[in-house]
């Protein structure tokens, strides 16, 4: 942001306004004087703008930009920028924005009705184009949309400069999204003047009832749409808070036993590379390694007897043992779009021959990234030197999954994997670089969501038929 413009902005745009009302006082003889026309637009723009529908913060919505096109084409160009000016005033008086603003809507309002109406009338006269001809309705079409893009460039162009913001961003955000209402506006542009080439002034009074039923219909849809986008944002906000929570968990677990976040950021290493390996795509390379970095987190709910202990497990233990999977899955499936990283976790000890737990899945059965979680976590347990057991070398580890490939392991996987760690160092070998702290920054999964905890992102201001600043966006 910039703040307040520079006195070569303001100068030009004072420059903008003198040479607006120059030219409109020239075009002025060829309009056509009707006062009760006139004041009926007038009217109609200035209730429209100040009765506006709100939207969203400062932006609100507003039918005058309709008026102020028919004034142009009735009327003439010269009593459209009038209308278009008094208009902006009438606002201003009311809400009282910046002047630098009033300055730059001023302009717009004052040009977008002399440039598109002298293009207008131009092409009717010169091709002496009656009102009882079909083109002279596509013409009023086509004085709407130049209009409009007129005064979308002169407030957009603005606001970039303001903002320090690319204008073809603008354009995408505020402008492409609201293009199908623009076309309606413009086809209603047309309506009401076929109705009132037919009907005289009550088309105008007609045409003050639908722009009304317009406004608030589009104020409506606007309304319902910002507030599924909120929803869509408050959701990735909790979800956010939920796995931050769950960092503090897997961190809280590490303090009781000392390995486990190691354990788990070299289980999601290992997890997303051999992924890639087996041919799965990056979005479920990822999940790979979320569902690595997680895959434990249901061991938070043992107690210290049966977590740390460095004696055989009973079998009561070990019924406790059986409990982390699901505890884990129920933990991680109710945070919003992570029921497949909870159904991994679920599935992690799953063996192939069917003896695994803790519903026996078997072979295919098994979801291919559970099967790739548990060669990581099977060769880390083995090799890790942080252990409540003493480590294996990487080559015995190897050996044993090997043994029993095929009955616990994927064969198909396991190979994979031993591949993959060929030419990897000692280090990489045994989990000893792997580091959860820096595997959480990488997830990006998770930081998608952690990072809706912060400020939403800042939103363009988005107008039915025309634009303004800092007032009614119209």
């Amino acid at each position: 942001m910039i703040g307040r413009p520079s006195r070569a902005v303001v100068s030009a745009e004072i420059a903008a306004l003198a040479a607006a009302a120059v030219a409109a006082v020239l075009l002025a003889q060829d309009g056509t004087w009707e006062p009760g026309l006139f004041v009926m637009l007038l009217a109609l723009s200035v209730a429209s703008d100040l009765l506006v529908i709100p939207v969203r913060g400062n932006v609100k919505l507003s039918g005058s930009f309709l008026a102020i096109v028919t004034a142009a084409v009735f009327l003439g160009e010269s009593l459209g920028a009038l209308i278009g000016v008094l208009t902006i005033l009438a606002g201003w008086a009311v809400n009282r924005y910046p002047g630098h603003h009033l300055l730059i809507n001023l302009v717009t309002y004052a040009w977008f009705p002399l440039i598109a109406g002298a293009l207008f009338h131009g092409t009717v006269d010169g091709f002496d184009i009656a009102t009882s001809d079909p083109s002279f309705y596509l013409l009023v079409f086509g004085l709407f949309i130049v209009a409009l893009a007129i005064d979308f460039t002169l407030i957009a162009g603005y606001t970039c400069y303001e903002e320090g913001s690319r204008f073809t961003t603008k354009v995408r955000r505020a402008l492409v999204p609201l293009l199908p209402s623009e076309l309606a506006s413009a086809a209603l542009a047309v309506g009401v003047a076929i109705t009132y080439v037919e009907a005289g002034l009550a088309a105008i009074v007609l045409f003050s009832i639908v722009l009304g039923i317009f406004q608030y219909l589009l104020g409506a849809l606007l309304v319902s749409q910002e507030r599924a986008e909120e929803l869509e944002v408050r959701a990735k906000q909790l979800a956010g808070f939920q796995i931050a929570l769950l960092g503090a968990l897997l961190r809280t677990l590490d303090l009781r036993d000392r390995m486990t976040a190691r354990h788990s950021a070299a289980v999601a290493r290992y997890s997303r590379e051999l992924a890639g390996r087996a041919g799965l795509p990056p979005e479920d390379q990822e999940l790979a390694h979320t569902a690595g970095l997680l895959h434990d987190i249901g061991k938070f709910v043992l107690p210290d007897d049966v977590l740390k202990t460095r004696t055989p497990l009973s079998e009561a233990d070990w019924e406790q043992i059986k409990r982390h999977p699901y505890e884990g899955a129920r933990i991680v499936s109710q945070i919003d779009g992570y029921t497949p990283v909870g159904d991994i976790i679920l599935a992690h000890h799953e063996r192939i021959d069917g003896l695994g737990y803790p519903r026996g899945l078997a072979g295919e059965q098994i979801p291919k990234i559970a099967r790739i979680i548990a060669v990581a976590d099977t060769y880390d347990a083995m090799t890790a030197r942080d252990s409540y057991r003493d480590p294996r070398s990487s080559f015995e580890a190897i050996a044993e999954m090997r043994r029993v490939s095929g009955t616990q392991l994927d064969p198909e996987l396991v190979e994979l994997f031993i591949e993959m760690l060929a030419d990897k160092t000692l280090a990489y070998r045994h989990g000893e670089d792997a580091d959860f702290e820096r595997e959480l920054a990488v997830d990006k999964r998770i930081n998608d969501y952690v990072g809706a905890m912060g400020a939403h992102e800042p939103r363009d201001r988005k107008a039915a038929a025309g634009t303004k600043l800092d007032t009614s966006l119209s």
